[in-house]
């Protein structure tokens, strides 16, 4: 299967090009024709490091029809990318966020629909065995019950260079908090939204460091995750998302970084422990070649990702305003 990483501009580009590259059943292509000033020559200098080839230009790695790319672009440009991704017939997984509003991510899952192909958000977390059994126990309901309400934390490290509202608090950790709510209650959309967010670790304005949102979704279910910045690895929910969903009978607690062993780490004088047993990104891009080859979905669709957006948005201006953002929501879930 012939695979095309395009743009290195998001930090994991270079994690997914090497994971494709040691997939046998993968023949990887690398483009990147408009390389950041500070590196012009990432995205070759990559290709050559793997031994993959490489495209200099756009309608260059199309016109090789690939079966399948990864978005990893600027924002503002994912949109062009996925479409041109599916006017050659090829399925999409793009990074977060699909686009900078949301009409340009329906844009997006149009036009992919259109085209007959897939197209999923890299989400981690909703993608794997733990997940898909945490989804089925719930939907079940013999335990937990009726779900009511979910808390949610995803306390990343500082990012090296936060300058952008998108290496904030929110943006960089809230989707997958969302993305894993959606999957959970089957794409139920939000109706009311409400967020509270601080910039003092970042020192620079409108970069928050801390963020807390309550969701409220159209079944009554209330949802409250925690976005903040923390220290590396002081925490569970510092290594990936942690989730509590509480049902009128019992509840669950999901851990994406579950501690497998723990101890002292008398060099640092700090707790430690070790975690997963398959690296997230892998499993992630192993199914969604998976589904690729079977013609079927896997993990948060296009869908999906434009109900994350638009409840991000209202956070965002839940923040800007301090009032409760009511959400439209669409007729078919209306009584």
């Amino acid at each position: 299967m012939k695979v095309a990483v395009l743009s290195f501009a998001h930090e994991r580009a270079a994690t997914y090009a090497q994971l494709l590259y040691d997939r046998p059943d993968v023949d990887l292509v690398i483009a990147d024709p408009d390389g950041s000033p500070d590196d012009p020559a990432r995205g070759r200098d990559t290709a050559r490091r793997l031994g993959s080839a490489y495209t200099g230009s756009w309608d260059e790695v199309f016109a090789l029809r690939p079966d399948a790319v990864v978005v990893t672009s600027e924002v503002e440009r994912r949109r062009e990318l996925v479409e041109r991704a599916a006017e050659v017939g090829a399925h999409v997984l793009c990074e977060h966020p699909p686009a900078a509003d949301e009409a340009d991510a329906e844009a997006m899952v149009t036009a992919c629909q259109e085209a007959g192909v897939q197209l999923s958000l890299a989400s981690p977390t909703c993608f794997g065995q733990a997940f898909a059994a945490l989804r089925r126990e719930i939907a079940g309901g013999e335990v937990l019950g009726r779900l009511t309400t979910i808390h949610g934390a995803y306390n990343k490290p500082r990012p090296a260079r936060p300058h952008t509202a998108e290496s904030g608090a929110l943006a960089a950790a809230a989707p997958y908090l969302l993305d894993m709510v959606d999957a959970v209650l089957d794409g139920q959309p939000a109706e009311q939204v409400y967020a509270q967010a601080n910039s003092v670790l970042s020192a620079e304005p409108g970069v928050d460091s801390a963020a807390l949102v309550t969701v409220r979704y159209t079944d009554g279910t209330v949802v409250s995750i925690d976005c903040s910045w923390g220290p590396a690895e002081s925490s569970p929910a510092a290594g990936g998302p942690t989730m509590n969903f509480i049902g009128d009978r019992a509840s669950v607690e999901f851990t994406a970084s579950p501690r497998l062993l723990g101890g002292f780490d008398r060099g640092t004088s700090r707790e430690r422990w070790e975690t997963r047993e398959h690296d997230p990104y892998a499993v992630m891009l192993g199914e969604f070649i998976a589904a690729v080859r079977q013609g079927n979905g896997s993990g948060p669709d296009g869908s999906a990702g434009v109900r994350t957006l638009r409840i991000i948005q209202a956070a965002r201006a839940s923040v800007r305003t301090g009032r409760t953002v009511e959400l439209a929501v669409p007729q078919t879930v209306l009584p």
